[in-house]
């Protein structure tokens, strides 16, 4: 049985560009308790090498072990960049992360611009230790710093007619090669329910590993959703615009037999290509089976309550 997802601040370490700056101070202001319980060789850590960035916890709450900072940021989906998964990380070394910012629009009372350096200030930064299952049935344990989705929503206060939130990806085709592409929609869209949007499980990710977030993985800031596939945390956003219609999504204009609007994770729905029933950990030999709503039904089940999963995948 699932228990609540367990978070903690951040570890402080030595900061040398001014995002960290951001991130340690926030830190430090939320989390003495988790500075207490860092042996001191992990405070110390240099913070120039990110293979010594740091997390306060070492598995997610079913007991995983979290995958390595070097898998993580070397093995991406990022079609902006490359379809090649281990290309990302080169083509996007020198892709500007900061500042960044973030419009919010739509349905709201009082829509806003946000730089990611004011989120982080305003919002202190959680670690949040998600798995990440990609609908091509491979998966990961990943420590996110960020903070929930719901904290911004609430800045702008949705309207009564908002009931989708709809998400962009920036596009810069000079600095992501991938944007050159003519047959894929772009920019990357998504959405979410507003009731999904607002559940303290949906994440805004502005670090990673205890450290920034990388180019690769989505820096400046990115959605993430565990108990979805994982095109539907969208990376690099610029946008978010609440709506009262459900929002077009990238994959369901391309293939809407085969990427649906929910996509959640469901072992007993295949793929029209292969089997969902089980997944390959990214780092691990044998496969593991896939768990409905990648493990977090206990919290997120009674969503989607009376609804046909296998129509509304």
């Amino acid at each position: 049985m699932n228990s609540p997802i367990p978070s903690s601040e951040i570890t402080p370490k030595q900061a040398y560009l001014s995002r960290r700056d951001f991130i340690k101070a926030a830190g430090i202001l939320a989390g003495s308790m988790a500075l207490a319980a860092c042996a001191p060789d992990l405070l110390n850590a240099p913070a120039s090498d990110p293979a010594e960035l740091t997390t306060s916890a070492k598995t997610d709450e079913l007991g995983d072990p979290l995958n390595s900072h070097k898998d993580i940021i070397n093995y991406n989906n990022y079609y902006e960049f490359t379809t090649d998964k281990e290309g990302v990380a080169r083509l996007a070394q020198n892709f500007p992360t900061s500042p960044w910012d973030v419009e919010v629009s739509g349905l709201v009372k009082t829509p806003r611009k946000f730089g990611v350096e004011d989120l982080i200030k305003s919002f202190p930064p959680e670690e949040r230790i998600y798995r990440l299952r990609c609908v091509e049935a491979w998966s990961m344990v990943i420590p996110w710093l960020g903070f929930p989705l719901s904290k911004l929503l609430n800045l702008v206060e949705p309207t009564s007619a908002a009931k989708y939130v709809r998400f962009e990806t920036v596009f810069k085709p000079a600095e992501m090669p991938g944007l050159k592409e003519p047959w894929y929609p772009w920019p990357y869209q998504e959405g979410l329910r507003l009731d999904e949007a607002m559940h303290d499980l949906t994440f805004l990710a502005t670090g990673l590993y205890g450290g920034e977030l990388p180019a690769q993985s989505g820096g400046g800031i990115r959605l993430v959703v565990p108990w979805k596939y994982g095109f539907k945390s969208i990376k690099a956003i610029v946008k978010i615009e609440l709506t009262a219609e459900q929002p077009a999504t990238m994959w369901s204009a391309i293939a809407p037999n085969e990427y649906g609007f929910y996509a959640n994770v469901n072992p007993a729905v295949d793929h029209p290509r292969w089997s969902q029933a089980s997944e390959r950990r990214i780092g691990e030999l044998a496969r593991r089976d896939t768990l409905p709503f990648n493990g977090y039904a206990e919290q997120v089940a009674s969503l989607y309550e009376g609804m046909d999963l296998a129509k509304n995948y």
